[in-house]
């Protein structure tokens, strides 16, 4: 078996099993014999460009993910791989690895009677905050709004705010921004 032909089997058979379809089925659906989507998944075919584009219409993606490298199952980022940076007292930490179009979500980690003004974003965001340790308190907009773990806090991100820790002793949130989609 080539290597080309080893990454075109794994391939089409992690992307059918992910869609949770048998051979019979994703065969149907690509308008080929079974048999013919079997002998693809065996490494043993030498399909043609025609065959290759039924069975990317039917998995839904292009004809370059069916011979590339297959990714892999997962992939870890360990706790210091991730952007953080301090504002005020607090130190935020990137939650997610990877960028989401409109989406910023950042833990927040104050410290003891520790304190973080907010910027104002675009008019028409909205802000998410969630208390997980400790407590905080939240003012927006003249108003105070005090956070007990589990809490979870929504509010108009482009106005004044603030996050304050009263307590001894560490808190944490997360902050989830949707930000207003640009005109």
């Amino acid at each position: 078996m080539s290597e080309l032909a080893g990454r075109l089997a794994a391939n089409l058979r992690q992307l059918r099993e992910s869609r949770g379809l048998t051979q019979e089925q994703i065969a149907k659906l690509a308008g080929l014999p079974r048999a013919t989507w079997s002998h693809l998944e065996s490494g043993e075919a030498n399909p043609t460009l025609s065959v290759l584009h039924r069975a990317a219409l039917a998995l839904q993606v292009p004809i370059e993910e069916l011979t590339s490298t297959p990714r892999a199952s997962g992939r870890l980022y360990r706790r210091d791989s991730l952007p953080t940076r301090k504002q005020g007292d607090v130190l935020l930490r990137k939650l997610l690895p990877d960028r989401i179009p409109g989406v910023l979500i950042d833990r927040m980690e104050l410290p003891p009677r520790g304190r973080m003004t907010g910027v104002p974003h675009m008019p028409g965001t909205r802000e998410y905050l969630t208390c997980e340790t400790g407590e905080i308190v939240l003012a927006v907009g003249g108003e105070q709004w005090r956070l007990a773990p589990g809490d979870v806090m929504t509010f108009r991100g482009d106005q004044r705010h603030s996050y304050a820790n009263p307590a001894s002793r560490p808190a944490v949130g997360y902050s989830v921004v949707l930000l207003a989609p640009v005109e």
